[in-house]
């Protein structure tokens, strides 16, 4: 009888030593598109921070392809046990109804850990259109059904859902023209090849204070501190419209809680961090502290509009 309570006693102690332990080798983020752009550079500056305050390597391995697919199958089908990390960020919700033969379902094969930031687009029309605003804009897309186009980086990346959400909260026809990337698409639009456009807002903002395009709206709830002058899309003539990209952290499904909470506390610290708030600000975004079960609810809550956007519009993955 003593020999069974004094196992159990030490096993309780190992279980409670058990999270302090973590991690004891080096942990991979997993990012599932391009090196050089936003979802790496968040993920490597993540990694620096956490690889400070925990003390192991945080190793960024770029995975890209398949629109995102290539590196997130990587990160499903890894061992949960909090040493492979995927950076994910809103193209996830969207290719959960885009692209539904995927080898791996989002909310089953991936557990959240936290939110990292989000930052709004920038409604912008090329200066030849004759609308000086967004109320404008609506009514001369509604006066010539199909004859106003857009440009986007791609079928489903976030510029060409903006749009799409836009045409249907609007009640607008207007044709999507994809481009192979937004630099194509940009310069689509500052060369007068397209009438308007959704992009980053620290990119395009520079172009709008330029004259080279003029700015009508910013997709998230609130003005953006970027633009400050520009109105959202919500408060300009679309209520209820929202849109903007973002990015998370997520492990393989099974990981144990306890590496999921260790895994969010020191996130959370970062994010809440002065560094990063300047960073982030200096970039047009802003900090998404969530608990877990949060960022879960915030990525179901996507998938489901999402969804809706690419079935009532019809749009194919290439």
């Amino acid at each position: 009888m003593l020999r069974a309570v004094l196992a159990l006693l030490l096993l309780s102690v190992n279980a409670a030593a058990w999270p302090q332990a973590y991690p004891a080798r080096a942990v991979r983020i997993v990012v599932p598109f391009a090196t050089g752009g936003p979802a790496d550079i968040y993920a490597r500056f993540l990694g620096a921070k956490l690889q400070e305050a925990l003390g192991q390597p945080f190793v960024i391995e770029d995975r890209p392809g398949g629109g995102s697919i290539v590196g997130t199958d990587v990160v499903a089908k890894s061992p949960p046990d909090g040493y492979t990390l995927l950076m994910m960020s809103n193209t996830h919700t969207v290719n959960e109804t885009l692209i539904p033969k995927k080898p791996f379902d989002l909310m089953r094969d991936l557990a959240p850990i936290s939110g990292v930031n989000y930052s709004d687009l920038l409604m912008v029309i090329h200066p030849s259109v004759p609308a000086s605003n967004l109320k404008e804009f609506i009514e001369l897309a509604k006066s010539k059904p199909g004859a106003l186009n857009y440009a986007s980086s791609g079928p489903g990346t976030p510029y060409h859902m903006a749009g799409e959400l836009f045409k249907a909260m609007a009640g607008v026809d207007i044709v999507h023209v994809p481009h192979k990337g937004s630099d194509q698409a940009r310069t689509a639009i500052l060369g007068k090849q397209v009438d308007m456009m959704f992009d980053a807002i620290t990119t395009m903002a520079a172009n709008a204070r330029a004259g080279r395009v003029k700015a009508l709206a910013s997709s998230g709830k609130a003005r953006s501190p970027v633009t400050p002058d520009v109105p959202t899309l919500a408060e300009a003539g679309v209520p209820g419209y929202e849109a903007n990209n973002w990015w998370g952290i997520v492990v393989p499904t099974g990981t144990p809680a306890a590496i999921i909470g260790r895994l969010h506390k020191e996130l959370t610290v970062v994010l809440a961090s002065a560094e990063t708030k300047k960073r982030f600000e200096s970039e047009g975004s802003e900090a998404a502290k969530m608990a877990p079960e949060e960022f879960g609810r915030f990525v179901a809550a996507e998938t489901a509009k999402w969804a809706k956007v690419v079935k009532e519009a019809g749009i194919k993955a290439e």
